[in-house]
């Protein structure tokens, strides 16, 4: 199909018509002398992968589709019309009505046909283990990703609409943000100047109280004339800061909970440097028992509750076996885990990325005995390549556009930095070889690690969603727990099926109040209500222990016998 001087297409010619018509006969032709037809009675032994009669079927089904795709661009009105599956009319990459133009409509379904066939293609190999075809998928989805059509200039005719709108100012524009993100290392999601810890994000009120040279310890100042007896004790995860639970005052979860009537503390850790080359995974256990006992004793309480985020929930979860071993067990009062995980079998795609050449290949990352924050925000951005990497090189690359602000992508670019020793024995231990899912496989301190001794209430929150940890792998933790236990799944993923204020009216979660031994079983059985999950969760806190004592002054940050070091959200968080 042409195209007259103003871009319009036109209709092809009769002589080209006929031309192309011989083009697609003679192709056809070639494919059935080569051996994609019937087979011949004499046929030669089948070659594996080659010439196998399943490999050819795919062959010819591809040049089949790839055949059926020319027609249809040259003489749409005699070829079979296309068929959309679902995922494809949902790409967002996609959208704009400038790809219905029939060039770009080709270019689009020959993209969609050659990721179809590839993909099916590592489905269809024998011989290959389920992790490796997982790592092939992986690795193929992250090739297909990058070379998308609207990835590029010259494929991509919102781009070039735009380059002629602007006389090429968009593609100056960003060259300009390129060479930005080149020279500080990163991909820029959100406008860089839009939030800052302390002015719009992270304004709970409060005080540190604590400090150590692995963490703060932050407490909140009370809303209300009252508050529950039993104080809650908050443990973020360390690759990232923690006022994810602290974002804008209209999404944080900290002032919601503080506005319920709970004396709330976090622990605010710190982004390790050189000093911190020493740290392993017991000094987090022991970090999270001693945050414990600073409460415990600055309150008078006999116990907390707890809360423990990502990998901050999977290290409480060793804490408690830690407690438990040692008759200590009544020092925590609940545990709640969000989107945590003890049984790493089924881990998701991070599985992709633990072996032991990228293992080695990691520790040489880390001469100074930790682990730039930089390279966790890129596997992570790996993870969901579409939407955190190549989106942002078409909007702020290509066309130039300006920097949305968004405080959770601010957040997600506000990178913390490991400690090497910690992070590869972590990956070790759990990822690879999953050793917290053994009794006694692991010891913290010289105490060995049962989960199945663990009788502490949990409220276990998954994401339907999460890419990070999946619910099927969050829900091994209802498996290896004593309880009691309550399971609940709720809609989105990682982040904002977490950060979901109930103002605000989004998603849905479900539970099941019936014993059911696995997801599957619980998602069958479950009941959806509209909404946050949080209001469910703090009825659970309640009827752990629904006691409550007046505000005193120890329940005020810096009155009791823990004085104030700094306001909140204390030094740690700004560090880089």
């Amino acid at each position: 199909m042409a195209q007259d001087l103003t871009g319009t297409p036109t209709l092809p010619s009769l002589g080209e018509m006929q031309h192309w018509t011989w083009v697609l006969g003679r192709a056809q032709q070639m494919m059935l002398e080569q051996g994609f037809g019937p087979p011949a009675a004499t046929a030669l032994p089948a070659i594996p992968g080659l010439t196998d009669p399943a490999t050819l079927a795919r062959a010819q089904s591809f040049w089949s589709d790839s055949l059926t795709l020319w027609q249809r661009f040259l003489d749409p009105a005699t070829a079979p019309p296309a068929e959309k599956s679902s995922d494809q009319a949902r790409d967002k990459r996609f959208k704009d009505p400038a790809w219905e133009n029939p060039v770009f409509d080709w270019i689009r379904q020959s993209y969609f046909l050659i990721s179809d066939h590839m993909l099916r293609g590592i489905d269809a190999l024998d011989g290959v283990d389920a992790k490796q075809k997982e790592r092939m998928r992986f690795a193929a989805r992250g090739f297909l990703e990058a070379m998308s059509p609207s990835n590029f200039p010259a494929t991509n005719p919102v781009v070039l609409e735009k380059t002629l709108e602007t006389g090429g100012e968009n593609l100056l524009k960003g060259l300009q943000n390129m060479l930005a993100d080149i020279a500080k290392g990163q991909l820029t999601h959100t406008d860089p100047n839009a939030f800052e810890v302390g002015r719009n994000l992270a304004m709970t009120p409060g005080k540190v109280v604590h400090r150590t040279p692995l963490y703060e310890l932050i407490q909140y100042t009370p809303t209300t004339e009252t508050v529950l007896a039993v104080p809650l004790v908050i443990f973020p995860p360390w690759i990232n800061r923690f006022y994810i639970l602290d974002l804008t005052p209209e999404k944080s979860f900290i002032r919601w909970v503080v506005e319920q009537g709970v004396t709330v503390f976090m622990v605010s850790w710190k982004s390790a440097d050189a000093s911190l080359a020493h740290v392993q995974w017991d000094d987090y256990v022991a970090a999270q028992i001693e945050a414990v006992d600073v409460v415990r004793a600055a309150l008078d309480v006999p116990a907390v509750h707890t809360i423990g985020y990502c990998v901050a929930g999977t290290t409480l979860a060793a804490t408690l076996a830690v407690l438990s071993a040692k008759g200590e067990a009544e020092k925590v009062k609940s545990a709640t885990f969000l989107t945590a995980q003890v049984d790493f079998a089924q881990a998701g795609e991070l599985l992709n990325f633990i072996d032991d050449e990228q293992l080695a290949a990691m520790a040489s990352l880390t001469p100074d005995g930790f682990l730039d924050g930089r390279y966790m925000a890129l596997t992570f951005n790996m993870l969901r390549g579409r939407d955190l990497i190549w989106n942002y090189v078409t909007n702020n690359y290509l066309l130039g556009q300006d920097y949305v602000p968004f405080d959770l992508l601010h957040w997600n670019g506000d990178t913390t930095n490991l400690p090497a020793k910690w992070h590869l024995s972590y990956l070790t231990d759990l990822y690879r070889d999953n050793l917290l899912a053994t009794p006694g496989a692991l010891s913290v301190g010289g105490t060995s690690i049962d989960l199945t001794k663990v009788a502490t209430p949990a409220y276990i929150q998954a994401g339907k969603e999460d890419h990070i940890a999946p619910p099927e792998s969050v829900w091994q933790m209802m498996r290896h727990f004593a309880g009691p236990l309550k399971f609940v799944l709720a809609g989105s993923g990682h982040i904002a099926g977490v950060i979901n204020p109930p103002a605000q009216q989004k998603y849905q979660y479900w539970l099941n109040p019936e014993p059911v031994d696995t997801l599957a079983e619980f998602v069958a059985g479950a009941h959806e209500t509209k909404g946050s999950w949080w209001p469910d969760w703090m009825d659970w806190l309640r009827a752990r222990d629904a006691t409550t004592v007046p505000v005193d002054a120890p329940r005020r940050p810096g009155k009791g016998m823990l004085a104030a070091i700094a306001d909140a959200p204390g030094e740690y968080v700004k560090a880089r």
